[in-house]
């Protein structure tokens, strides 16, 4: 059936194949996309640092229990939602119109994430076009940039043997090795602080640049292209890695990293801190709350089993960090061997791990400069996969909620965002940008991310309901999840987030780079960054309840129900509403005195086509929304199991008498006469 809608109150025209939401040409489309969203360069700098630091592999109980009632619920939930709904990250929240704060919040989130997750990617991108050289650069000491305290890590002759070539006679706390000086000297050329951001670093500024037009032309055309070049950056990471595993696991040491990595130390595990560290690992390294979850499964078909993804994905995540994680204390192990020291003193974490202790390890390999392309090709894939995500995360957002403004410019829009972030990231790649960054990666998602992922468990779970949840997914994909998922919504996932906040919070300290302080008025910014992603929030939650009727428990009551036209948009209405349970009950529900709402209803009996038109939409009904319902295609997107349905907004006209029931649904013109009927006479009954 073949659907037209308004453009204005003057016409109508027909839905085109541009103006139509895409979906994904292949269900490996979405899986792929979903894990290379999921899968970032957190699981190999972050996890293998915590692993050593909370008890080796005694980590891993933690890890897998939190991703089990963590991160499998959530991605059930987003991955329902979206697929439902057909919507982006604002217009989902059509589920609960009160709460569309939180799409506005995972809207910010994303986009401040965008803008330095890819000077981070320019980072990359400098290493990759320095690594296509016969020597590495970082390998030696007798560049410009570095100075008399540099020294050269070089591989020993024998597996009991250490050597160092130290340039000059110079203390263990000023010497440097070549790799840091290649990171702090050449790449970054840094400043003393915040206080002085010195100037911008052209060749960043091109990689940035270059990295940005990249990601352009990959989601111009939306996911059908995008779709496509998952099959190449989400499987090349595990071709690479698999390649690493092989090599690093014959260096002299590695056997030692791995032993360092796995042997569980299980007294670690009665540490509070332990547990909370794994809870905050998997929360992160998974993308929970994002936005980009919800937003991949929007693009599915109704019909598409998403719950096989949301089992999948999650234990396609873990699996890497756990992969990934014998890689590198492969690497740590073959460094502490040739520095004649242990594991723990050549371990860094973050973006010393990426960009100063994998550059050393490789460029002691044979053939280090086919390495190192290897290497930082593969951080290229994982960060284009990662930001595909976030950015369609901010794309689909506008698109969905401005669809007649923006979803046939999409390619303007994209690079229109695309300009805007570039320009924002230029501080960052300035001589100080690296203090910027710190500030904005270490409050960017303090608690914003958690706090919408406690309070998309309370929609679903208690005010949506997980009873009714339940009925949607099975809609979906034929049958209804185990009890366990209402018990997670419900209960154990938003208890264990609240935990995890209350956790983060209580560990936060000021903001650091290696040993600098930052200033009181750099933290204060901090801050500030962290909250612009929290206040959309409750601002929206204000202005959704002045611009309600009645009390304020009324307006809460009302706004905190679905909206009208809440439910499949990929779905005939009529179908959709012929799934559902139909009760004939009527009810008193709501009244209201208003004479040119009974005119309407009376000219819709009488047949007059003004009011049965398509052009019906432009009326704005009760003051609550725009309709556009019956005539030729009965029902269409009509709300249901909700109090406002379709018809008690049809029937709260009706001056002192009763209204129809909240659980009738799917009404025809005729279907609809007959219910008027039948509530005319109930009242001269009473």
């Amino acid at each position: 059936m073949e659907f037209k809608e308004n453009s204005t109150s003057k016409g109508k025209y027909e839905v085109t194949q541009e103006e139509r939401r895409e979906t994904w040409t292949g269900r490996l489309d979405f899986f792929l996309s979903s894990v290379g969203y999921a899968v970032g360069i957190g699981n190999i700098w972050r996890f293998p640092y915590l692993c050593y630091k909370n008890g080796g592999g005694s980590f891993l109980i933690p890890y897998i229990t939190f991703m089990i009632l963590g991160a499998l619920p959530m991605f059930l939930l987003e991955y329902s939602v979206g697929q439902f709904s057909s919507n982006g990250p604002i217009s989902v929240w059509k589920i609960c119109p009160l709460m569309k704060g939180l799409g506005y919040a995972m809207v910010t989130v994303s986009a401040i994430f965008c803008i330095y997750f890819n000077v981070m990617m320019g980072y990359v991108l400098y290493f990759l076009y320095h690594s296509l050289s016969s020597v590495l650069p970082w390998s030696t000491c007798d560049n410009k940039w570095n100075t008399e305290f540099c020294y050269i890590s070089q591989t020993s002759n024998t597996s009991t043997s250490n050597i160092s070539s130290i340039s000059g006679n110079i203390t263990g706390d000023l010497k440097m090795s070549s790799s840091e000086e290649f990171w702090r000297y050449n790449v970054l050329q840094i400043t003393s602080g915040i206080e002085d951001m010195g100037k911008i670093r052209l060749e960043l500024l091109l990689c940035l640049f270059i990295f940005w037009f990249i990601v352009f032309l990959c989601l111009c055309k939306g996911i059908k292209v995008s779709g496509k070049i998952v099959y190449v950056t989400a499987i090349f990471p595990y071709i690479v890695l698999l390649i690493f595993l092989v090599r690093v696991v014959t260096l002299p040491g590695a056997m030692d990293g791995i032993l360092f990595y796995v042997v569980p130390q299980w007294d670690k595990l009665l540490s509070t801190k332990v547990w909370g560290e794994a809870a905050l690992q998997i929360f992160f390294s998974t993308s929970m709350g994002w936005g980009g979850l919800l937003t991949f499964a929007s693009y599915n078909k109704l019909h598409d089993n998403m719950y096989r993804n949301a089992m999948i994905v999650p234990a396609v995540n873990c699996g890497t960090s756990i992969f990934a994680g014998f890689i590198t204390f492969s690497i740590l192990g073959f460094m502490a061997l040739n520095k004649g020291t242990t594991v723990d003193k050549v371990l860094n974490q973050g973006p010393g791990l990426v960009f100063i202790t994998y550059p050393e390890a490789i460029s002691s390999f044979p053939i280090s400069p086919f390495w190192a392309i290897l290497f930082f090709l593969m951080l290229f894939t994982i960060g284009i996969d990662t930001q595909f995500g976030t950015m369609e995360t901010v794309l689909s957002a506008l698109t969905d909620e401005f669809p007649k403004l923006f979803r046939r410019r999409k390619v303007f829009l994209t690079g229109a965002i695309c300009i805007i972030e570039f320009i924002l990231g230029i501080p960052f790649v300035m001589q100080g940008g690296i203090y910027a960054l710190q500030i904005v990666d270490w409050y960017c998602a303090l608690f914003s991310v958690m706090l919408v992922c406690i309070l998309e468990n309370i929609i679903i779970g208690w005010i949506y309901g997980a009873n009714r949840f339940y009925e949607d997914i099975e809609l979906m994909i034929g049958r209804k999840p185990c009890i366990w998922w209402s018990i997670c919504w419900k209960f154990i996932t938003p208890v264990i987030l609240a935990m995890m906040l209350v956790f983060n919070m209580t560990q936060i300290t000021p903001v650091s780079y290696g040993t600098y302080q930052y200033p009181q008025w750099a933290i204060a910014v901090g801050w500030i960054i962290g909250m612009l992603s929290v206040i959309p929030i409750p601002i929206y939650m204000v202005i959704d309840l002045w611009n309600a009727n009645g009390t304020v428990l009324q307006r809460i009551k009302q706004r905190s129900n679905p909206a009208p036209n809440w439910g499949p948009a990929n779905m005939d209405s009529t179908v959709y509403a012929q799934s559902l349970p139909k009760q004939d009950t009527f009810s008193p529900h709501y009244t209201t005195n208003s004479t040119e709402n009974q005119t309407m209803l009376k000219d819709i009996m009488n047949g007059n086509s003004r009011h049965q038109d398509d052009d019906y939409e432009d009326r704005n009904l009760f003051g609550m929304r725009k309709i556009t319902y019956w005539e030729k295609y009965g029902v269409k997107r009509f709300p249901y199991r909700g109090r406002r349905t379709f018809t008690s907004l049809l029937y709260q006209s009706l001056d002192g008498g009763m209204i129809i029931s909240n659980d009738v649904y799917g009404l025809t013109i005729s279907q609809f006469e007959q219910m008027y009927k039948a509530c005319l006479e109930r009242r001269k009954t009473q």
